[in-house]
């Protein structure tokens, strides 16, 4: 007789200040926990929050026997603080400044003194390789083994750990790289080699070089940490190996998740998004703005049709206040969304011209903001908000950690002085700032995709969300704000709502009048293969999988593409005609026009392939009592100070309003409601605040 399953699935969520962990239920119940990160060893704080949250449920890790999934920061973390090894480039002979010389963009005409982050491989570790491919495949000059094993020899006498082979025209033919890798391999096996045609096999040598050289300096870091991390749960009794979240949406198995690190690499935020969109499903909202504000940055992400807007490239290390081309270009599939240096941690300064500024700098975990008492010494969000009264020190995180006001109070001051105004002042415009920073940002991301962002409804979440979420949204305009359960740790449930999925590429410029059928439909068999491997993995039979097609297509003499979905028949029926009219309707839709005239040429082909969308019993509903207050307490938002009724979340009934202004607080976040917002308690436990009539 089978055993019954107790049904509970868990997650963890690494983040740059807090690790966020949810237990669920089988019935919906969950019970979530946070802690501070730790940095120096991440498997750490990820175990300390999984035993607070077990310990509270009274569940044992053989109990889990649902899905254990996990997103991380370890790859970001690394990039940024450039904590990988030695890490080397080999690439063909000619083209070893390709990190240097990037792509000659600036992404700011008018600053001579712009700055970019340093390549992640110095010319000393850069090789090059006496080979040539041509742009169609064809071979120029192939690869010599013996120059090949001299190289591997080389890099490992510099002590190279890890490798990345980019060589030219290598997305159309792999098969130099794969010989320069046996080479390696042979010479020298303890470096781990990472191949641009595996990687990112994609027109454009400098995102495809950037793409490669993050995966290799990444991968001798990720790869052990997964396997230690499996390894760890296996020893505790947990019966499932883990399920890894990628920065597409979608989650797989350790496997595929060790050898491209890279697509890992915004992989909490893009959970976030996912969690969005369970939301939007569960109240019916067809268009949402996803809101999610951390201890470190500030995430928004357009939810259209119910579905998170996917792109094909980001960046990651900005170094001009996250301007875009400030940072390094990467090319994989992920879910599309704004990152500012917008969060709880955030430093407040005052700069050379006497403005206040806040961000990107953040205090992170350690030593964190002041009012944390871990030896923070810059005035953070987190400050502001503990001095004006948003959050309460001395139930932060239900008490278990409690903040020092003072602390808080004096490095305002110092603050203030700075900008001749007292510490209050200096808190009220600390909050000001980056509510505005978070608003503009929100603004241009919907903007540059043609959307107007005007009354859209917003979802908050995160730590720091819900405190600054009313203030964002009515300098959007927005007329209702979703406040979800577990809101602090969603990005950490979201992973739990996301299907097994993995995104793959693959370029093959060409006239669409000229179009290879027959070569892109070998490309796209590849691409399900690959798929099907990566599902399976996760335990997704190839019959439940889930396939959508696009390709990214442009006019002839243009310089960028625009990514169209492809029907389903379109290349099994070699239909021209259908792929320019979906592409010259996408087109239409971001610039208002058609080139009816104009040839169009097929640049690169996109695969998605996912699984079922993970079954999820609503969160239950709070009770049918209408809470009291708890207390009051007085709030420095506005310059008056009201003294605002302070309720308990988890008291709420359903159905009950509560006009602002208005402090709601749960055990790891504090909701504000400010004056002129009325919420109320939805059906499924979220809180809507809605604009005051009048």
């Amino acid at each position: 007789m089978s055993q019954t399953r107790a049904g509970f699935a868990l997650a963890v969520d690494i983040g740059g200040t807090f690790t966020d962990v949810v237990l669920r239920g089988r019935d919906g119940r969950a019970v979530t926990d946070k802690t501070l990160t730790t940095h120096t060893n991440l498997l750490e704080g990820f175990f300390r929050a999984v035993d607070l949250a077990l310990g509270r449920a009274g569940v044992a890790p053989a109990q889990v026997d649902d899905v254990t999934v996990h997103a991380t920061t370890l790859v970001t973390n690394a990039v940024i603080e450039r904590r990988g090894p030695p890490t080397a480039l080999l690439t063909t002979k000619g083209f070893c400044d390709v990190l240097t010389i990037r792509n000659e963009h600036r992404y700011d005409m008018f600053d001579p003194q712009i700055v970019f982050p340093e390549p992640l491989v110095p010319d000393t570790l850069t090789w090059g390789l006496d080979e040539r491919m041509f742009a169609d495949g064809s071979v120029s000059r192939g690869v010599d083994v013996a120059e090949a094993t001299g190289i591997a020899l080389a890099m490992r006498a510099a002590g190279v750990r890890a490798v990345g082979i980019c060589l030219l025209n290598a997305y159309r033919n792999p098969a130099h790289e794969r010989a320069a890798r046996d080479a390696i391999n042979a010479a020298a096996p303890e470096i781990h080699v990472s191949l641009s045609s595996d990687v990112s096999p994609q027109i454009r040598e400098y995102p495809r070089t950037s793409t490669t050289v993050m995966n290799a300096y990444t991968q001798p870091l990720v790869a052990p940490y997964l396997d230690a991390l499996a390894a760890e749960l296996t020893r505790r009794g947990f019966p499932n190996r883990p399920l890894i979240m990628l920065s597409n949406g979608g989650v797989v198995g350790t496997r595929v998740a060790g050898a491209f690190p890279v697509r890992m690499i915004e992989s909490g935020p893009a959970a976030g998004a996912l969690a969005a969109v369970h939301f939007a499903e569960l109240l019916g909202l067809d268009r949402l703005l996803s809101f999610d504000m951390g201890g470190t940055t500030a995430k928004a992400c357009l939810i259209l049709d119910r579905k998170p807007l996917v792109a094909g490239d980001f960046e990651v290390d900005r170094r001009y206040r996250f301007k875009p081309g400030s940072g390094l270009p990467i090319t994989v599939p992920s879910v599309d969304m704004i990152e500012i240096g917008a969060g709880g941690g955030s430093i407040a300064q005052v700069d050379a011209l006497g403005l206040l500024k806040v961000g990107p700098r953040s205090a992170g975990s350690e030593p964190g903001p002041a009012c944390y008492g871990r030896g923070g010494s810059n005035p953070t969000v987190t400050d502001a908000d503990v001095l004006l009264g948003l959050l309460d020190a001395e139930r932060f995180l239900g008490g278990d950690m409690p903040l020092d006001r003072t602390a808080a109070e004096a490095v305002l001051a110092t603050l203030g002085q700075g900008l001749g105004v007292d510490a209050i002042t200096a808190a009220r415009g600390v909050f000001e700032v980056v509510c505005e920073q978070m608003a503009g940002a929100a603004r241009a991301h919907a903007t540059d995709r043609g959307i107007d962002w005007r009354g859209l409804p917003m979802l908050a979440f995160g730590g720091a969300g819900p405190v600054h979420a009313m203030r964002v949204a009515e300098l959007l305009d927005c007329r209702s704000v979703v406040f979800p359960p577990m809101a602090s740790v969603l990005s950490a449930f979201g992973t739990l709502v996301s299907p097994v999925r993995l995104d793959m590429v693959r370029s093959m410029l060409s006239g669409l009048d000229t179009l290879d059928w027959a070569a892109a439909t070998a490309l796209h068999d590849a691409m399900v293969a690959e798929g099907l491997g990566a599902l399976a993995e996760a335990g997704v039979a190839a019959s439940a999988a889930q396939f959508a097609l696009s390709a990214d297509l442009r006019y002839r003499g243009q310089q960028n593409e625009v990514t169209a979905d492809i029907p389903a028949g379109v290349l099994a029926g070699r239909d021209a005609a259908t792929l320019r009219a979906v592409f010259e309707d996408a087109y239409f839709l971001l610039y208002g026009i058609r080139l009816d005239d104009v040839p169009v040429e097929v640049v690169t082909w996109r695969l998605s392939v996912s699984g079922p969308n993970p079954a999820s019993t609503p969160h239950p509903a709070p009770g049918g009592t209408p809470a009291a207050p708890r207390t009051h307490r007085r709030v420095a938002v506005e310059a008056a100070a009201p003294n605002m009724p302070v309720f308990d979340r988890a008291s709420l009934a359903v159905g009950q309003r509560i006009a602002g202004p208005a402090i709601i607080e749960e055990r790891e976040t504090t909701l504000v409601i400010l004056r002129g917002w009325d919420a109320a308690v939805h059906a499924s436990g979220a809180i809507i605040a809605t604009r005051s009539e009048g």
